[in-house]
């Protein structure tokens, strides 16, 4: 009967309207909706890609033939994706767009990653080895993007950003990728929020946050003249800007001369950012 009652109402219900124009004042009051969902299944990429910072002088660093891929966790493919929506926020502040990223609790989305680096200068190129990325897993965080909040600036884009990330290994190879008879080994990095006392809460770390704690990306004139300026102002919240720990599992150096030096163990028990104001210049 419910079937039924549905099929007579679409052949009773009156005919559609023609569309119409939408003014500028129609269009102002249309609200966005619930975003998209996406995955990077197999994702991977490789090839001549690379980025090149050139200086006014003419010298250039660049960082290139970059392979990067991900593994999957193929029983959580649709349950578990990126998430891209708009976020309103009251009180008069501006709409954010919101990027997270998926949780990965089985922790099997796992990102490689390899580059070569090189530099050159008087006509000469001198190549400075391959980084490589091990085993990297991002559980959950993700990115905000608005207009800046601070009450004095007009210009650039407000962000927020939080992150826990677990990485297999970081290593420098200064003779190439895949040659590892001379590197530098860090292994078995974790990085994420903490409690009071300095224990992993399993939580992403608010490096910035665009209500509580707004990041700043512009290009500013100051004295010194134009700058690129990255800014994360001071937090405004009774409990002060988020601590996040850092833990490092096995520091080495292999070397064909001196054979392996194991440095063993590092951690930062709690860290925070307070205030950070950078501001990078031409040909600085």
């Amino acid at each position: 009967m419910a079937a039924f009652g549905a099929a007579l109402g679409l052949v009773l219900a009156p005919p559609a309207l023609a569309l119409q124009p939408l003014d500028d004042g129609a269009l102002s009051r249309v609200a966005g909706g619930d975003g998209f969902n996406f995955n990077l299944q197999d994702f991977s990429l490789s090839g001549k890609l690379s980025f090149t910072y050139t200086s006014p002088a003419g010298a250039s660093l660049k960082f290139g033939d970059l392979a990067i891929s991900r593994s999957d966790d193929p029983d959580h493919s649709f349950d578990d994706p990126y998430s891209l929506w708009i976020e309103r926020r009251g009180g008069g502040l501006a709409d954010m767009v919101v990027l997270s990223q998926p949780l990965n609790t089985a922790g099997l989305q796992r990102w490689q990653f390899a580059g070569d680096l090189s530099v050159n200068a008087s006509d000469l190129t001198h190549d400075l080895g391959a980084l490589v990325l091990q085993d990297l897993a991002f559980y959950g965080g993700g990115l905000q993007l608005s207009t800046p909040t601070q009450a004095d600036v007009s210009t650039g884009i407000g962000f927020g950003l939080s992150l826990r990330a677990e990485l297999g290994a970081l290593v420098l190879r200064p003779l190439g990728r895949v040659n590892a008879s001379e590197e530098l080994r860090l292994s078995g990095l974790r990085l994420g929020a903490v409690d009071a006392n300095g224990q992993f809460t399993h939580q992403p770390w608010a490096l910035a946050d665009v209500t509580t704690q707004p990041g700043l990306l512009r290009a500013i004139t100051d004295e010194k003249g134009p700058a690129l300026q990255l800014l994360v102002d001071w937090n405004t919240t009774a409990d002060g800007a988020p601590r996040a720990g850092l833990a490092i599992d096995n520091i080495r150096f292999t070397s064909p001369v001196t054979g392996v030096t194991d440095l063993g163990s590092s951690r930062i028990g709690s860290m925070q950012i307070n205030f950070v104001d950078i501001r990078l210049r031409p040909g600085s």
